[in-house]
C-alpha cells in the first residue's frame, strides 16, 4: 500500500462527506442550532462510527451480511426508525424559538451522531466497494489500522471544519430568519432518507 492509495481514498471520502445525507444534515443543523462545540461533538460521533464501519469492512462484515441477511435488514430498519424519530422532532419543533435548551451536552450529541451512522449498514457496503477498488488485495494488519485511523482523522477534520464555518454569526442569523422553513425541509429530507434506507437495496 502506498500514499497514492490513501490519497485516492481520502478524495473519495471527502466527496461522500459532501453529498447530502443524514450524517451531513445532522452535523450542519446541530452546528447552526447548538453552536460549534455541539457540531464538533456530533461530527466526532459520526466519524467514529463511519471509521468503525470501514474497520468492519476490512474484517469482512460484508460477507456476514450475505450469509445472515436478516442482520443487515434489522440494522437498516432500526436506523430508519431512528432517523424518523429525529425527523419528527425537527418537524414538531420547527416553529419553536431557540433557547439555551438548544445547547445540549457534548456526550448526548456525540451519541446521536454515532447512532445515526450505526443505523446505516450501507456504509459497510460502500466501504467494502471503495476498499476493493482503491487498495491492493493483500493488506497487512498495520495497513488496515492505518486506513481506519486515516478515515477517522478525515471525518473528524471535515466535520470540525463544517461546524466552525456554520457557527459564525452570519450563518446563525441566516438560519434563525428561516428556521421553521429549514427545519421542515430537513425533517422531510430525513424522512425520505429513512424510507429509502428501508426500501432501497
Amino acid at each position: 500500500m502506498g500514499w497514492d492509495h490513501l490519497l485516492a481514498f481520502n478524495l473519495t471520502l471527502l466527496a461522500a462527506l459532501a453529498s447530502p445525507g443524514p450524517a451531513l444534515l445532522l452535523a450542519l443543523r446541530t452546528s447552526l442550532v447548538a453552536g460549534p462545540r455541539a457540531g464538533i461533538a456530533t461530527g466526532l460521533g459520526l466519524g467514529a462510527m463511519a471509521a468503525g464501519w470501514t474497520a468492519l469492512a476490512l474484517l469482512g462484515l460484508e460477507a456476514v451480511f450475505v450469509v445472515v441477511p436478516w442482520a443487515y435488514l434489522a440494522i437498516k430498519i432500526a436506523g430508519a426508525l431512528y432517523l424518523l424519530y429525529i425527523a419528527w422532532g425537527m418537524w414538531r419543533d420547527a416553529r419553536q424559538p431557540l433557547t439555551q435548551a438548544a445547547v445540549v451536552p457534548g456526550r448526548q450529541v456525540f451519541r446521536t451522531g454515532f447512532l445515526v451512522n450505526l443505523g446505516n449498514p450501507k456504509s459497510v457496503l460502500f466501504a467494502s466497494a471503495v476498499l476493493l477498488v482503491i487498495f491492493p488485495p493483500e493488506l497487512s494488519l498495520t495497513d488496515k489500522a492505518l486506513i481506519v485511523g486515516n478515515h477517522l482523522l478525515v471525518e473528524w477534520v471535515a466535520y470540525t471544519g463544517f461546524a466552525l464555518v456554520l457557527s459564525t454569526r452570519r450563518a446563525r442569523d441566516g438560519y434563525l430568519r428561516l428556521k421553521h422553513l429549514f427545519d421542515r425541509i430537513a425533517a422531510l429530507v430525513l424522512g425520505m432518507l429513512s424510507l429509502r434506507l428501508i426500501f432501497g437495496r
